[in-house]
C-alpha cells in the first residue's frame, strides 16, 4: 500500500469574505485621488513663470583707487 501525499491532505487556506463594494470603492477612491494629481499638476504648470523671460539685473559698481603711475610716457604728434 502506498502512503498518502501529505501535500494533498492540506486544505486551502481560507481567504477572509470582504464586502461586494470593497474592490469597486478601493477602485474608485485610487482614480479619484489620480484626478486630483492631474489637475494640480496642471496647475501648477499654468501658473509657473514662462521660459524665455528676460531678466534685468541692475548694479552700481564703486571705482577702485589706481595705484600711481610707475613711469610717465610723453606723445607728441607734428602733422605733415
Amino acid at each position: 500500500m502506498s502512503t498518502p501525499d501529505p501535500r494533498a491532505a492540506r486544505r486551502p487556506a481560507r481567504r477572509a469574505r470582504r464586502h461586494p463594494l470593497t474592490r469597486p470603492v478601493l477602485i474608485g477612491l485610487g482614480l479619484l485621488a489620480l484626478l486630483l494629481l492631474g489637475i494640480s499638476i496642471g496647475r501648477a504648470l499654468a501658473e509657473g513663470p514662462d521660459p524665455g523671460g528676460t531678466v534685468t539685473n541692475l548694479r552700481t559698481l564703486s571705482p577702485q583707487p589706481l595705484p600711481p603711475a610707475a613711469r610717465t610716457v610723453t606723445v607728441t604728434v607734428t602733422g605733415g
